[in-house]
């Protein structure tokens, strides 16, 4: 009987403290998540940086690098649209690139607000290059989401008006 009840509450004290271990593991986790996990309006402006960097520089790969795996990118020209994942964005962009000269890219966002570990912006993009003999200009207006991806932002959402002048 003695032997029983040494078992049960020992048995009891390891359940209890294993709880109590495991809600305070748990409770540690998210507060190092958390604040781990803040986006600023500094990290914001950082993507800007290196998405002009890498889009200058033609360099897909550093391209890849700032979109999210779950990017959903929505565009929008005279009234028809079409929505890109990642892999489909990456590969009409290195299309493009194959098929011009004198690519050139600029960026420039506001109206952050920044939330937990997303932001949302407006992002306004012009890229122009020579095609056949012609200068073309890409503006691109877009509202977007970023996230954080191993302490940096990264482009997860984007719904953008684009507008060609030749």
């Amino acid at each position: 009987m003695m032997k029983q009840l040494w078992k049960k509450g020992l048995l009891a004290l390891l359940f209890k403290s294993a709880s109590v271990m495991t809600v305070v593991a748990i409770a540690s986790t998210v507060s190092t998540s958390a604040q781990a996990a803040t986006m600023t309006e500094g990290l914001v402006q950082s993507y800007a940086s290196a998405m002009k960097s890498a889009a200058n520089s033609q360099n897909i790969n550093q391209v890849a690098r700032l979109v999210s795996d779950d990017a959903l990118i929505s565009l929008s020209r005279k009234g028809k649209s079409t929505s890109l994942d990642k892999d489909a964005y990456l590969k009409l962009l290195q299309s493009s690139w194959n098929q011009t000269s004198n690519y050139r890219y600029d960026i420039s966002i506001d109206n952050v607000v920044t939330t937990g570990s997303q932001a949302k912006a407006n992002v306004n993009t012009i890229e122009s290059w020579v095609r056949d003999g012609k200068k073309v200009e890409f503006v691109t207006t877009s509202r977007v989401t970023l996230t954080l991806s191993t302490g940096n932002a990264v482009l997860l959402r984007a719904v953008s008006q684009v507008t060609i002048d030749q």
